[in-house]
């Protein structure tokens, strides 16, 4: 399905509904505050259904979704607290690897070749892997809600983010997968944006705001506790990303440690989030794209 004009209306619907998260709630009265997000992801949903990205068995399963990460958010008892987020994982995961039905998700890019010695690649905007990670973000993850805490957390963050662009680069580098090649496609802004949005948020949300946190406060009480999540973390990271073979495992578990201790560092999902595009980024830019053929 190509992206048409509406389409691209929802897609950025919902990239502004990820970045209004942020947003302080909008109080209509003294019993109720509408968050800005919301009204973002219901225009997009809406724009969504209209252009066919998706259908109204989507939109129920986005609704439903969205009831049980609230509720969730909300349980005071333990034990329905972790059923709730048992489920919420579950479909999330389900929706970030395209297992529910309902989405007909628009190919942005097309069997693009950035460089003569590299495979084509295309490039998918996912709504419902987008749609997940703004769910999660907004009801399941411990955000940066003050400037203050803003600073702190890009404080701990660049080095983390330098290190682990080194190190997963350079190993890839080293290995032969890819090689320097700095160039500025039309393409840039455009995969940039696509990634950003529709892969990293959702990814970081689930791994490290969902998996990592609630495993780490389950191991609490151990004296590595937080260390064993942070390496569960990393190692299913790398673990689902076996489709690409045993070098880009290899690979995606070393990423994974570096926005795993990003969490690990600032325990906000900003530095992963941070630090997993920054990745991505300068492999797009700055080395061959996705690898050398």
């Amino acid at each position: 399905m190509p992206l048409s004009e509406l389409s691209f209306l929802a897609f950025t619907l919902l990239a502004a509904a990820i970045c209004a998260v942020w947003l302080h709630p909008v109080r209509i009265n003294d019993r109720l505050a509408v968050p800005p997000w919301m009204g973002f992801f219901i225009a997009a949903a809406g724009c969504g259904l209209a252009a066919g990205v998706l259908n109204l068995l989507a939109v129920a399963e986005l609704g439903i979704f969205c009831v049980i990460a609230y509720v969730a958010s909300k349980a005071k008892r333990k034990v329905l607290s972790c059923i709730l987020l048992t489920i919420a994982a579950i479909v999330a995961l389900a929706m970030a690897m395209h297992r529910l039905p309902g989405f007909n998700n628009p190919i942005v890019i097309s069997n693009l070749k950035l460089s003569a010695d590299a495979i084509a690649f295309t490039q998918y905007a996912n709504f419902d892997k987008g749609a997940a990670g703004l769910i999660l973000l907004a009801f399941l993850c411990k955000r940066a809600d003050t400037v203050a805490e803003w600073r702190a957390v890009l404080k701990r963050t660049w080095p983390v983010g330098i290190v682990t662009v080194l190190a997963v680069l350079g190993a890839a580098t080293l290995i032969g997968y890819i090689k320097p090649d700095v160039k500025l496609s039309q393409a840039t802004a455009l995969f940039l944006v696509t990634n950003l949005f529709f892969t990293v948020v959702a990814e970081e949300a689930f791994f490290r705001g969902i998996l990592q946190d609630r495993l780490a406060s389950s191991l609490a009480r151990f004296r590595y506790g937080h260390l064993a999540a942070l390496i569960c973390s990393a190692l299913l990271f790398g673990a689902v990303h076996a489709a690409g073979g045993g070098t880009y495992v290899l690979l995606a578990t070393i990423a994974g440690f570096g926005y795993a201790y990003a969490y690990f560092a600032t325990q906000r999902i900003e530095a992963p989030i941070i630090v997993h595009f920054a990745v991505n980024a300068v492999h797009f830019i700055g080395f061959t794209y996705p690898h050398l053929n």
